[in-house]
């Protein structure tokens, strides 16, 4: 027998009768180079160079979401998530939208229960327009009882679109108001459209006074720059913007649950039955909020450890093999976490075949959750999240999606590099931190359960419409 020496990528071991294939070490995910400067006023400003495009992207945000909301005045922080694009001192109603279009780029908002971000992208040459407008608007944003009627009248029609006229469009809610008990995180983002309606031009104006000022605010630029000249030109634009007193930070904290909450709903929009099971978990930096977003992805999730709204349905979780193929009870499952600043929670959605009932599911639900106490992942599933997660890290190619990633971390969590360090801590996440988070909170007397059942003469259709926060 001749043998022949081949170049391979891995290394091949003789071992007994089988071959063992010793894979090389993954590669480092390329870390993301930035500046991080504050201007005199207070303002954050991080910078990074990208020069494979002639393009640009900017985005603001702000320390504000729905978590720094108060009783009797919701829906603030989404609000001026549409104020901020009906005109400022410079620009008038429809101009920033119109100026951005016209030189090629694109724009928009969205708001969280953590912070309001803002952002746009546009060619290289077109620095100078996307500084002005963003710092027009914190500067001098127009507020007029005409202004005002017309965004409440935009939100409101939203919430129609997106969950009053939606099938299972108020389970969501539902669930936060049950796993939550701070105010901060116990009402919806989008707010009470009566809390809306008594709101008052000075109200709204006291609100962007407090939150919308430089000393509140993260700029993150990141494209086809160059840093030092940048800076100098923020500085030309937003420097003259006075700081003002510092926003008090909102109460996140929850005492333990201590007995499962549930309830029941009845949507005349829904065509199948639908049991949502949550638990509350730690706040997003901590170890066990981590190991349960890889938790997450392996009982009902396709993809990685499981960010805001992370982990859908896999064909090759845990969730889905047992309840959709095995069992056939459901159509559909997920499971995901929504990690925060604060508690975050874990959710599990099964969608019922015709003819299944809520406790057949939760039943089988039960007996997984059961499992992650009981043994370890194994590894193969353990690997699979982890090529997801790096797919996911590996695919920040875009000026935009790192800008706001910068952003996002600098102002919830008050750590730029958190776009670096986090994808390593979640890589590093072991079996036996999967099970022992698990053991911690994925228990019944932390545990909310919701059903919802199409009610009666429902029609069973929902219209579209784009999302509300």
């Amino acid at each position: 027998m001749k043998l022949f020496a081949l170049k391979l990528s891995a290394v091949v071991v003789l071992a007994g009768a089988g071959l063992l294939l010793a894979q090389p070490a993954a590669p480092q995910i390329p870390k993301i180079k930035f500046s991080d400067s504050k201007l005199d006023n207070g303002l954050r400003v991080i910078i990074s160079e990208d020069h494979y495009a002639p393009v640009y992207a900017i985005c603001v945000a702000y320390k504000v979401g729905s978590k720094d909301e108060h009783p009797g005045r919701t829906g603030f922080a989404h609000l001026f998530e549409h104020m901020m694009f009906k005109g400022s001192e410079n620009v008038g109603v429809g101009e920033l939208d119109f100026l951005i279009d016209t030189n090629g780029g694109n724009s928009n908002g969205t708001t969280n229960t953590d912070r309001t971000s803002y952002y746009e992208v546009l060619p290289k040459n077109q620095l100078d327009l996307g500084l002005f407008l963003e710092a027009d608007r914190m500067h001098a944003l127009v507020i007029t009882k005409e202004n005002l009627e017309n965004q409440r009248q935009a939100v409101k029609e939203e919430r129609r679109q997106s969950n009053d006229n939606q099938a299972y469009g108020q389970t969501s809610e539902k669930l936060e108001e049950l796993i939550y008990d701070n105010f901060a995180y116990h009402h919806p983002v989008i707010g009470s459209m009566a809390d809306l309606d008594a709101a008052s031009v000075d109200d709204v104006k006291q609100f962007f006074k407090i939150y919308y000022a430089p000393n509140n605010a993260v700029l993150a630029l990141v494209g086809d720059l160059d840093t030092k000249e940048t800076l100098a030109k923020v500085k030309k634009y937003f420097g003259g913007i006075p700081r003002q007193e510092a926003a008090k930070p909102a109460d996140l904290t929850e005492a333990p649950k201590t007995a499962e909450r549930r309830a029941a709903l009845a949507d005349p929009l829904a065509r199948l039955t639908r049991i949502d099971i949550a638990y509350r978990i730690p706040a997003s930096g901590d170890p066990d909020a981590r190991a349960l977003g890889i938790a997450a992805s392996i009982l009902g999730g396709g993809g990685g450890g499981g960010g805001r709204g992370g982990g859908g349905g896999g064909n090759n979780s845990r969730l889905y093999r047992k309840l959709v193929e095995e069992k056939e009870i459901a159509a559909q499952v997920s499971c995901s976490t929504d990690r925060r600043a604060g508690p975050g929670m874990f959710h599990i959605s099964a969608t019922l075949r015709a003819g299944k009932t809520p406790q057949e599911a939760e039943g089988l639900i039960a007996e997984e959750i059961a499992k992650l106490h009981a043994e370890p992942v194994t590894d193969k599933e353990l690997q699979r999240v982890r090529i997801s997660l790096r797919r996911s890290a590996e695919n920040r190619i875009t000026a935009l999606s790192r800008a706001q990633a910068l952003a996002d971390a600098a102002a919830v969590y008050d750590d730029p590099n958190r776009v670096n360090t986090e994808i390593d801590a979640q890589l590093a996440i072991t079996a036996a931190d999967i099970q022992k988070a698990a053991k911690a909170d994925l228990v019944k007397a932390n545990s909310v359960v919701v059903v919802t059942t199409p009610a009666a003469g429902g029609g069973g259709r929902g219209r579209g419409g784009r999302g509300g926060n």
